[in-house]
């Protein structure tokens, strides 16, 4: 009994919670609208679009974009000659996602993320009408489409993934208006909903990766403390990523406090679902971050 009421309304009470995903959805959308006002307006706050962007005139560049940049530089020999600009965009991103963790870009900023969000809830929808049947792939493939679009970029000398990229394309479809490979963001959202759940984002995404590797060394992740848990696993339902909460499993966890991964985007999800609060926002000691 917690509050005077029975563990089943206690219990329901927490799933029907949505603190977190609404805070993140507002942020999501006011950075994207920030992008549209301050082109609209003239305005000079947040210029350009989320492959590249300048924030108050500081430059703010998309990790795997500055990493096929970095490709090309060195097959032709110009790395010394890449601006000043360049590499404080790179960087400023690379620190800022390491300290709040590289995967909260996905969730908390990516407009993508936020029409597969919703996309989830329509495809779960048509699983429990039966109407679909669930599909997964391996979780490491997202290596091969990596690695893949990092030797594109090598070879042809040019950032190919760009042409591909749904962030990128809605980004600039939201900013400066839509274009034809809209399409291929619709047909990627389609996939999503009537074949594999989350298929660009957990599958396939060169950006989650390159900011799951910063993540995984972040000292802000989710922390679960396993005294608190039920193992009812209501947070692995909603997880956008449930391999990263493979401890709440009964008898998975290794000792009393763990942390999600690289992979974590920080939504929030399972820490609004949780009845017990085992869940939260935790800043991990100095010694987790090299050693979860």
């Amino acid at each position: 009994m917690r509050e005077g009421i029975s563990y089943k309304e206690w219990h329901d009470r927490a799933k029907g919670r949505h603190t977190w995903r609404n805070r993140r959805w507002m942020f999501l959308i006011f950075i994207n609208i920030l992008f549209v006002i301050s082109f609209v307006l003239d305005l000079g706050i947040l210029e350009g679009s989320l492959s590249g962007s300048r924030f108050f005139g500081l430059y703010l560049m998309d990790p795997f974009n500055s990493l096929q940049e970095l490709t090309i530089a060195g097959t032709h020999n110009y790395i010394p000659h890449l601006t000043t600009n360049f590499w404080t965009g790179f960087l400023t991103i690379l620190v800022f996602y390491w300290i709040v963790g590289g995967r909260a870009f996905c969730s908390w900023v990516c407009p993508y993320h936020f029409f597969a969000e919703l996309g989830e809830k329509v495809h779960d929808y048509w699983i429990k009408k039966r109407k679909i049947k669930e599909k997964t792939y391996d979780i490491t493939v997202k290596y091969v489409f990596w690695i893949g679009f990092i030797l594109l970029a090598l070879l042809t000398g040019e950032l190919v993934f760009e042409n591909l990229n749904p962030v990128g394309i809605l980004s600039r479809a939201i900013i400066y208006g839509p274009g034809l490979a809209l399409l291929w963001v619709i047909l990627l959202l389609s996939y999503e909903v009537f074949g594999v759940k989350r298929f660009w984002c957990r599958y396939v995404c060169p950006i989650g990766v390159t900011y799951s590797f910063v993540g995984d060394l972040s000292p802000i992740n989710i922390k679960f403390e396993l005294d608190k848990c039920g193992h009812c696993r209501d947070c692995q339902d909603v997880c956008l990523v449930p391999h990263e909460l493979w401890f709440v499993k009964r008898g998975a966890a290794t000792r009393e406090v763990h942390y999600t991964g690289g992979d974590c985007t920080k939504c929030g999800l399972c820490i609004d679902v949780c009845p017990g609060n085992a869940l939260s926002y935790g800043i991990r000691d100095s010694d987790k971050i090299f050693g979860k």
